[in-house]
């Protein structure tokens, strides 16, 4: 991987700065990274941590410090010094969607091998007039993809959502089959570029019991199994429609190496469960490398020094492990 990976701050009330002054203490990882951010608030992130890791500013890409301990930034936006940590606000939803426009730009243009974001705040972005349900959603948008799935990564558990940022009364209106189809593709075209040969995917149901039968409810008979019909003939390994109460626990189990979710929260509840210090979001889709933390801005505790790196390291290690595969 010759050019570095960009590293958007996300939102900076948020943990986003100190988050990534604790990961940037890791040598492997700081020399594939650039940040893209605020000079000083990513130093005071630092300080609220504890780190004594050093930002710089740079110019461009191709001006990179060599000094050991030493984190190369571009700058995106001017905020003021005292902006509160754990608040809502324009100026910070606004630094939030410049970080990461930059950081797209940057990756559309080839001068780095792909993004990994920090949490953005939504409410703080729709404050700045910035209405996306989030960051997928607008790196759709800028990048000019049709299809992108979502997927989240927890060791050797992956989930691929079919539906995610919207409400769930919408949700059975939105399953498809050629939806299905396209997550199905798209997912095992990204196990395999992952190292896994030959993916082993499970298709969950919508319904309890998968329908039992139309019991419950008919997607499973009208999407959801045409799907995985097809995708099969297509010489896909997939399952399903498999009950969601226990598919999760199938591929814990090692029988699985994906879980296809047809919501939101199907499939981000199992993974977060075990292994939220860890997770990572990926975009697939897309024209360039998106990994992502799998959680918020954490309001709650930002500022205080007690947020985890765990997220943000995994998520520069995938996205430095898919750009060398590229």
């Amino acid at each position: 991987m010759s050019a570095p990976l960009a590293i958007t701050m996300g939102d900076p009330a948020g943990v986003g700065p100190e988050v990534i002054a604790l990961a940037m203490e890791d040598e492997n990882l700081r020399r594939h990274c650039v940040v893209i951010g605020n000079l000083g608030r990513l130093a005071v992130g630092a300080r609220k941590t504890g780190s004594t890791i050093k930002f710089r500013k740079v110019e461009n890409v191709q001006s990179l410090p060599d000094a050991a301990g030493e984190v190369p930034v571009l700058e995106s936006y001017d905020l003021s010094t005292d902006l509160p940590f754990g608040k809502l606000s324009v100026e910070a939803g606004e630094c939030a969607y410049q970080c990461l426009v930059q950081g797209i730009s940057l990756a559309l243009d080839g001068k780095v091998a792909g993004i990994v974001t920090a949490p953005l705040n939504k409410e703080s972005l729709h404050l700045a007039g910035r209405l996306y349900p989030g960051h997928t959603e607008i790196l759709a948008e800028l990048t000019g993809a049709e299809d992108y799935v979502m997927m989240l990564v927890a060791d050797s558990m992956r989930a691929l959502h079919v539906t995610s940022h919207i409400s769930l009364a919408l949700v059975p209106e939105t399953i498809t089959q050629e939806r299905i189809m396209r997550v199905l593709q798209l997912g095992n075209e990204a196990l395999i570029r992952m190292g896994i040969e030959k993916p082993r995917i499970a298709v969950a149901g919508l319904n309890p019991h998968a329908g039992e039968g139309g019991i419950f409810g008919d997607e499973e008979s009208t999407a959801i199994s045409p799907a995985v019909r097809t995708a099969v003939g297509m010489g896909i390994d997939v399952t399903g429609p498999v009950p969601p109460d226990i598919v999760f626990l199938k591929m814990h189990r090692g029988l699985f190496d994906a879980v296809v979710a047809m919501y939101h929260d199907q499939g981000h509840i199992p993974l977060k469960l075990l292994a939220f210090e860890s997770g990572v979001n990926v975009t697939l889709g897309l024209p360039i490398i998106r990994t992502s933390v799998d959680h918020g801005t954490a309001f709650d505790i930002a500022g205080k020094g007690l947020a985890d790196p765990g997220s943000l390291m995994e998520a520069i290690r995938l996205a430095a492990s898919m750009a060398s595969k590229r």
